[in-house]
Formats: C-alpha cells, structure tokens, sequence
C-alpha cells in the first residue's frame, strides 16, 4: 500500500471505538485493528460492549455493539474513558456513543445510513451531521456503504455481502490514520474465509479501499502516529481474559501431572471457556458439554473422584445451580475449581455486562458452614496467574475452589507476556497409594500440615473407600451423626481452608514515599481504574496509596496489618457494597465504599474524584 505524504502528528495514547448495529462486524474490525496495534508493538487495552439481546432490532438503540481500544506508547491500565475516535455505522450508534466524547473528538460515520427512517427510529428530529449539533467535534461523514458496493462492483457475491464488507473498510480506513500494519489482517481474513475465497477476496479488497480512500481523499489532513511502547523484554501474544485462564488451568494441570476435565453447561460470558479447552483432547483434556449447570459441576465432582482436575465454568444464574453440589465437594474435600465468570445480576440480568456482586454468593452461597477459598483476577493476563493459582490450592488443600472472573475481563484483552514454564510452582500431584492406618485406609486421615485428607484413584488396591454428602466420622471416613464429630469436621474444615492464609503472597501495597492517608482498596477488574485514577491523582500532588486483593477468602495474613497504616480505606465495587460489608466484619478500619451496577467498568476520571474528596 502506498505512503501517504499527507502530514503526521505524534501522539503518545489514542482511544478508539467503533460502534454500529450487532449485524455491521464491529466486534470483528475492532478485534483486528487490536492485532495489527499488538503487532506494532503499541501497550492496548480493549472493552467490548455487546447488546444483552440476543438479537436487538436493527438500527435501535438496544441494538448497539461496540469495541474501545486504548494504545499507547506507554503501560495502559484500562480501555480508555472518552474515546478520542469515534466510528459510527448508523444513527443509533453515533446516539448510544456520543455522550462520552469530548470536545474536539474526531466522528467518523457513514452517512448512507442517516436516512429519515433510521434517524426517526431512534429519535432525532433532524439529521445530526447537517444541522450543525456535531460542530463541537471533527466530523467525517463518509459514504461507507456505497463506496465499498462500488468498489465490490462484478464480485460474484450477493449485494448483502458485499455491504456487510463495509466494516473492512472502516477498518482500513482507520489502519491508514494511525499508521497499522495491514499484512495480518489480510492473512486473518483469507484465513477466516478459507472455504469461501469470493468472500476473502471481496473484504480484502474493502479493506484495501478503505486504506487507499484516506491515502487519496483530502478528507483526512493528518495522520497520527503512535510509537511503540517499552515493555519489558520477552515474547508476547495478545490475550482475552477466558483465554488466559484457559491457559492457566492447561499450565496448572501439567504442574500438577493430573489431566484436567471441563463439565460446563453454555452461558454467557463463560461459553467461551468450554470452546477453547475442547481445542485441547492432545493435552489429555477432556470436556463435556452437559445437559444443565448441575450435570456439570457434578461430572467435575466425579473426575476428581477419579484422579482428575475437575473443572466447572459458569456465569450469573448458573452459579446459583450449582451450589448444591459445590457444598458436596466441600463435604468430599475433593480440588475443584469453579470458573465464575461474574454478569450483571439478579436472574438472568443482562447476560454481556459486567459486575461484580456475585462475591457474597461465592463466599456464603451454600447451606452449612462450608467455606471455599475464593480468588479473583485483575487484568486479562492475569486471568492465567489466578488460574495456576486456584489448581495449586485445589489440589494442595483437597478443597474447591472459585475464581471470580467477570464479562470485562472475559471479553477484554491486553498484551501478555508469555511466561517461562520454568518459574511456574511444583505442584506435582502424590496420590495415596499405601495403608495409612496399620493395616486400614483411613480416607480423612489428614496431613498435619495441611489438614487436607489423602486422595487416592479408585482401583488402588487396599484403598477402597466411600464418599457422599453426609457426614463422616474424623479420619476414618465413615457415615456418623455423633454431634461432637460434626462439630470436630465443621472447625477442621474451616481451619483448613483458614490456614492457607499462610501459604500464600502478602498483599502488596503500592504507596511511593510512605506519606498516604488514604489506601484505596479493590478486588478483580477494578485494577486498570483504580490504578489509573491513583496515578492521575498522584500526578496532581495527591497522596495515596492502591492495594488489590487476589485472594478473597482467606485474606492475606497481613491484610489488618496494612488496613491498619491508613486513616480511611475506600473500597470501590461494582456492586452495593459486598467486599466492604466483609471488611467491617473482619477489621477495625474506617472504610469507605463508593460502588456503581450500571453493568460498565468504572472510569478513572470518576474514581480520582472519590479519591481527591477523601484525601
């Protein structure tokens, strides 16, 4: 493709959404734009914003989809507040999104689509890109659909996939401003359209339009440029949040040298775990898709049974169906790892956004005292870290486990820096193969250290044993109701499950020069604002200080200890307050909650004001 000798302005961050109907492929120019910026070598961030419907009437408002993509020549943390570039396919689009721009934001819009129908539908009374209302923004109304049926013109495809071909060329367009590569988006859609080359070749050639039309039109006076950022030394691959943590379970599972099973039933935003790990049948995994959210979680129960890693993925109600059985893998004290990929609640909610108010269910959801450690990542990439994690506690303490993802870090992806197998934990798996009681097995016989129960392989000669849900006598595993015993097993399990407390990392405090009154404290995908809104504050001259639990139950042992050093801890959650109710409960700190369920991540700009206000 040719240079264009048009200008070029230097930018150090851009932040670009395109949006249009579910149907216009935003989800897919946005995702591609993201490879060829991870390619370049820029630090990104991204948020999808797909609609709850399953399929929304075109052209409304409920219909909307959209990606953010934030790069930078230097470490983002979030998706962006306000974007700087906004794509829109139609009214509806340019309507749902304009309230977040900025002043002097640049508008890109197909103005075939700004038709008196569509424009009534969803409530303008006059034709928004000539009436002058978009004077405060650098408006580029380009006619995308009739340019890309034009340049489709004689391909041997239908006249409807030649316009849905106009997404290609937006997104060629935008790889022209902002100076992308082009090479692997060609590769991607030769690929994707592998058995079908007339469609390739016609998104090719919108694609290529779309380049060539801001190399050759005056439209466009400048170019921008974003240079690469400086990240630490290593390789890197561009990564989801459900991706990452498919990958921390497969690395988890070879460390442990047990293979690892999958029983999950489909659900929004988690389905895309069962996708991916039944990639894996040369690794020894082994998914099953089941008929319900309790077929699933219980085949996970019975591979651990079997030597296993027993896995289960869910979201919103499904996790409510499985809280039975969850309970009788506390009762078992099998690994289990429970994969929560969190959604806007109650009931169904709104199945694509984001939330965080399933916490108090992980933590109490179950009749009985049956607690469960409970982890929840930060970032997409750290969605791998968790996953690794949660197999060594499952495995190590026999107990299950939940890992607290949610639809923002699902859905998001950021670069990863792939990790060096070497530094990952031994976690190697000893399964009882020997009496450990004179000549008997005794099944809940436990290790002093630990207090976790042996775990053998059904068939192991001599180790025959029973399980199920009623109570069993201390050590040697039989069914009893003597009320002294089950007040023995209930504390056990619990000092169990308290006790891995000290075997893992301290919460770590971020607090430059020590002088910071004021500790903001969060748990899962509220670190890329929470971060980004400490450092604006601070650059502001501001003090303050960010901590970020991955471990939610148990604490880390020095949590009081570090609640302690501050005047107020101010906890922000996407929820009505569930992390702090927790710890009121457990610490004697002044806490401060600002909490927000409109199903989106918060912003930094709104954060750093909570945070000014405090300090």
């Amino acid at each position: 493709m040719g240079v264009s000798s048009i200008g070029t302005k230097q930018l150090s961050s851009v932040v670009i959404r395109f949006a249009g109907d579910s149907g216009d492929g935003m989800q897919l120019a946005g995702d591609r734009f993201t490879g060829e910026t991870a390619f370049f070598g820029n630090d990104l961030s991204t948020r999808r914003d797909i609609p709850a419907e399953i399929r929304a009437p075109a052209g409304t408002l409920a219909g909307v989809s959209s990606f953010q993509l934030h790069f930078a020549d230097h470490e983002v943390q979030t998706a962006g507040d306000e974007p700087d570039v906004l794509v829109a396919m139609n009214p509806a689009a340019l309507k749902a999104n304009l309230g977040d721009l900025a002043v002097g934001a640049e508008i890109i819009v197909d103005s075939d689509q700004f038709k008196r129908r569509s424009l009534r539908k969803v409530g303008y009374e006059s034709n928004p890109i000539e009436d002058g209302s978009l004077d405060s923004y650098r408006l580029h109304a380009v006619p995308l659909t009739s340019i890309t049926l034009e340049a489709l013109r004689g391909f041997p495809i239908s006249n409807k996939d030649a316009e849905r071909a106009k997404n290609m060329f937006a997104l060629g367009l935008l790889c022209w401003m902002y100076d992308r590569p082009t090479s692997s988006t060609i590769e991607y859609l030769r690929r994707r359209f592998g058995k079908h080359a007339e469609i390739a070749d016609a998104n090719i050639v919108a694609f290529r339009a779309g380049y060539a039309f801001g190399d050759t039109t005056e439209m466009f006076a400048t170019r921008y440029e974003v240079r690469p950022a400086r990240l630490p030394e290593g390789r890197y691959r561009n990564v989801s949040g459900n991706l990452a943590l498919c990958y921390g379970l497969l690395a988890g599972t070879e460390q442990a040298g047990i293979p690892l099973f999958l029983g999950a039933y489909p659900i929004t935003p988690a389905s895309d775990l069962l996708h991916e790990l039944a990639h894996h049948k040369a690794r020894g995994v082994r998914t099953f898709q089941a008929e319900d959210e309790i077929a699933g979680i219980a085949a996970a129960i019975g591979a651990s049974f079997g030597g296993h890693l027993g896995v289960t993925s869910t979201s919103g109600p499904g996790m409510s169906l499985k809280a039975e059985a969850l309970g009788l893998a506390v009762a078992l004290e099998l690994p289990l790892v429970v994969c929560n990929v969190q959604r806007a609640g109650p009931s169904t909610g709104m199945p694509t956004k984001t939330e965080q108010a399933d916490l108090m269910q992980a933590m109490f959801g179950r009749n009985g005292e049956s607690p469960v450690p409970v982890l929840a990542p930060r970032s997409p990439s750290d969605c791998f870290d968790v996953a690794v994690e949660a197999v060594r506690i499952a495995t190590k303490y026999r107990t299950p486990v939940v890992i607290l993802s949610d639809a923002h870090l699902a859905n998001g992806s950021e670069p990863w820096r792939l990790p060096n197998l070497n530094h990952l934990p031994d976690m190697q798996v000893r399964f009882a193969t020997e009496l450990n009681h004179g000549g008997e097995f005794w099944p809940y016989l436990r290790d002093l250290d630990t207090l976790a129960r042996p775990w053998t392989v059904p068939g192991t000669p001599g180790l025959e044993h029973r399980i199920g849900g009623l109570e069993k006598l201390d050590g040697r595993g039989t069914i009893s109701s003597d009320p002294d015993n089950h007040e023995t097993m209930v504390r056990v399990r619990a000092a169990r499950i308290a006790g891995i407390a000290a075997d893992m990392q301290p919460l770590e405090i971020d607090d430059p020069g020590n002088r910071a009154e004021v500790l903001v404290l969060g748990w899962g995908s509220t670190y890329g604002s929470i971060g980004s809104a400490v450092r604006a504050v601070r650059e502001r001259g501001g003090n303050v200080a960010q901590a970020h639990l991955r471990h939610l139950n148990p604490f880390p042992a020095n949590t009081a200890e570090v609640l302690g050093r501050y005047r107020t801890v101010l906890i922000p959650e996407l929820n009505l307050g569930q992390l702090i109710t927790l710890i009121k409960a457990s610490f004697d700190v002044h806490a401060v909650g600002y909490n927000r369920v409109r199903g989106l991540p918060f912003t930094s700009v709104e954060l750093a004001g909570q945070i000014e206000e405090l300090i």
